[in-house]
């Protein structure tokens, strides 16, 4: 068997048979490409947190001008067409109000009162709330919810009380809103990296790529960050009329996998 023959010498050496491909990444700044997704494995956390809270924010306000400009004027319209008296006594509803029609209604919500039945056939809003003689409905295109009143002491119904009920508890409603939009997204962002990060890594170490499970962690956090803010424009698209709440439901739907195809990219770049 002959030897083989001496490299040439000032000829680099062969390359290993499996090496890891690490590449030149951007700054970590944005998380819309693939690209600026890998980015994130690379910086530390804190880049990463702060790019967060920036679309934390923007999910928040977005949420909060939709019940400002959509939802809570017209719950105050409504509110304002009740009838001076009436009240919830014993789990039922005594108002002089004999009309079906709604109180307001626009093309996102409807408020109305029937007292002898629980149709509402007559409103086509997205989500219709009515007040019957015995219970209080939910209805929108997932059918209808009810119900009973609280069997407690009497509650007023009436366009009086109920002004001044809506005018305390608007601020703080929006507030809860906030809150609750704010770190249930960071909590849902935390626990899906947590759960994506082992397939990121294992994806990456399949490919040859150079990601530690620290980066994958990163890495599927900021591949979750494009999806929110679809879904932030589908709601101020659908807040101005542009979509309809069965397309918003759609943006909703896909924007579920767009975050995996988001991991999937960016892992290979």
């Amino acid at each position: 068997m002959s030897e083989s023959s001496p490299q040439p010498e000032g000829q680099p050496s062969a390359p290993d048979s499996n090496p890891l491909v690490s590449v030149t990444l951007p700054r970590a700044w944005q998380p819309i490409t693939p690209r600026g997704i890998a980015a994130f494995s690379r910086a530390n956390a804190g880049r990463l947190g702060v790019v967060q809270l920036l679309v934390a924010i923007a999910v928040v306000v977005s949420v909060l001008w939709f019940l400002s400009h959509a939802w809570f004027p017209l719950t105050l319209q409504a509110i304002r067409q009740l009838p001076e008296t009436g009240s919830i006594t014993n789990g039922l509803l005594d108002s002089p109000s004999s009309s079906t029609l709604p109180l307001a209604e626009n093309r996102f919500l409807a408020f109305f009162i029937d007292t002898n039945t629980t149709a509402d056939a007559t409103v086509s809003a997205d989500f219709r709330i009515g007040f019957h003689h015995q219970q209080w409905t939910v209805c929108s295109l997932f059918g209808c919810l009810s119900r009973p009143y609280p069997a407690a002491a009497p509650t007023g119904f009436n366009r009086d009380d109920l002004e001044a009920l809506w005018g305390a508890w608007e601020p703080m409603l929006l507030g809860l809103v906030a809150v609750a939009v704010f770190f249930g997204l960071f909590i849902n962002w935390w626990l899906l990296a947590t759960v994506y990060s082992p397939f990121a890594w294992l994806l990456a170490y399949f490919n040859d790529r150079d990601l530690t499970l620290a980066g994958a962690w990163k890495l599927s956090g900021a591949a979750l960050l494009a999806p929110a803010l679809m879904l932030t424009l589908g709601i101020v698209l659908y807040g101005m009329g542009m979509v309809d709440l069965l397309r918003l439901l759609l943006l909703w739907a896909l924007h579920i996998p767009l975050g995996w195809a988001a991991l999937i990219a960016s892992v290979l770049a």
